[in-house]
């Protein structure tokens, strides 16, 4: 029950009720339902969201939602097998220490001893009170940062500011470089809780190279499951700000951005020295050579291991396939070229010498400023309402700069 009806007022609309519709056509269109289930069920939709504000989808809906929202990813370049998605329903699940069960849950199903499953896990849906669960964290896995006292960091920089909180709420980081940071799990009404990932529950590979002995004794290792925890699933005027989701690695997410940023663990100059570069300039190209030298590693330890991993040139023409089935089957396959092109060896990859469509076609999934704080670590508002007729209106108004906008 909303506040609106427990004062007796009329429920404050919290879907556009047209791009409900929509995806409801879209879903007996693709699925090949006949008209009259598609009128039966649009009248039961109109007749929610006039009673409360806001619409249930049936566990069909929610599993063709959340696959398209993988197939629209415009981002993501792995959406050949969109199809194949696994949809864990726990819409149910409101209490903190159950939500943090059913993440080591997604972990575990993901996991498959190395042979990767997608595999998404929908929370409760927002309503016009906010969301009642959120995951504060970036990712499910993630290593933490810790400041040295001398400058710099050690472990991911990137996972500072939520191991800084987390150490607030109870948290004893080991101060390594690769500590799996503790779930934080923020539900409706309730303060920050604080959830360790057990390590049983966390699979990681070692990084080794197959011609250099040495690379071994730098101990560096990368987790098995990107699984992506802060974003929101939007289906159907729906939003669901707690839906954890993954697919597999594509070698360069590991062996370029995650080890070689250099505002993360910035292995590159290391890597150099070791190889005999000469690192004096960058006009002798040191930095491409210890790159190719560390992708190595990663795609030869993950093999090794028998861990599921893609590399981009792979993954590259796997893509293509994929947008070739969407051109057949008459869809828009959206795409962001800066995303889809590898950050290594893009010219020698089919999809750089190509536009695409650059739409952003809902059910999606989609990441707001609130979401980017607090996988940081810093306090954001959980959920911004807005005086329009929906989330829809509000995206827009607020992408121009207007609305009225309350915490």
């Amino acid at each position: 029950m909303t506040t609106d009806q427990r004062n007796g007022r009329q429920p404050r609309a919290v879907v556009d009720q047209g791009e409900a519709e929509r995806f409801v056509r879209q879903f007996h269109d693709e699925s090949g339902l006949d008209d009259t289930a598609l009128h039966t069920r649009l009248i039961a939709i109109r007749r929610q969201i006039a009673e409360t504000g806001t619409y249930r989808h049936t566990p069909e809906e929610l599993v063709f939602g959340a696959k398209v929202a993988w197939r629209n990813s415009a981002r993501c370049i792995g959406r050949l097998y969109w199809q194949s998605l696994r949809v864990r329903d726990r819409r149910h699940v409101t209490n903190a220490a159950d939500v943090a069960a059913e993440c080591l849950a997604h972990l575990r199903t993901a996991t498959n001893a190395g042979r990767i499953r997608p595999v998404v896990t929908v929370f409760p849906q927002d309503d016009a009170e906010g969301p009642p669960v959120l995951i504060w964290n970036e990712q499910l896995i993630r290593y933490a940062g810790y400041l040295r006292f001398e400058g710099g960091y050690t472990g991911d920089p990137g996972g500072f500011g939520l191991a800084e909180l987390a150490a607030k709420l109870g948290w004893e980081g080991a101060g390594g470089r690769f500590d799996v940071l503790p779930l934080i799990i923020q539900t409706r009404g309730n303060a920050l809780q604080m959830f360790e990932v057990p390590p049983e529950d966390v699979l990681e590979v070692p990084l080794s190279h197959p011609a250099l002995p040495w690379f071994a004794e730098l101990g560096l290792r990368w987790h098995a499951v990107p699984a992506i925890s802060h974003m929101r699933l939007r289906i159907g005027g729906i939003s669901y700000s707690a839906a954890p989701f993954n697919g597999w690695y594509m070698g360069t997410e590991i062996g370029v951005r995650n080890l070689c940023d250099a505002d993360r663990y910035d292995i590159l100059p290391e890597v150099g020295r070791r190889l005999g570069l000469d690192t004096s300039s960058t006009r002798t190209l040191w930095r491409d050579q210890a790159l190719v030298e560390v992708n190595r590693a990663v795609l030869h330890s993950f093999d090794a291991a028998g861990v599921t991993i893609a590399d981009h040139h792979t993954e590259s023409a796997r893509f293509l396939r994929h947008l070739a089935r969407e051109e057949l089957a008459g869809r828009s396959c959206p795409a962001d070229w800066s995303w889809i092109v590898p950050p290594m060896s893009g010219a020698l990859t089919p999809v750089f010498h190509r536009y695409y469509d650059e739409s952003r076609p809902r059910p999606d999934f989609h990441l707001d400023d609130g979401a980017r704080l607090r996988a940081r670590g810093v306090p954001a508002p959980p959920y911004r309402r807005c005086t329009g007729p929906g989330p829809a209106w509000c995206d827009a108004t607020q992408a121009r700069g207007g609305g009225r906008i309350t915490p």
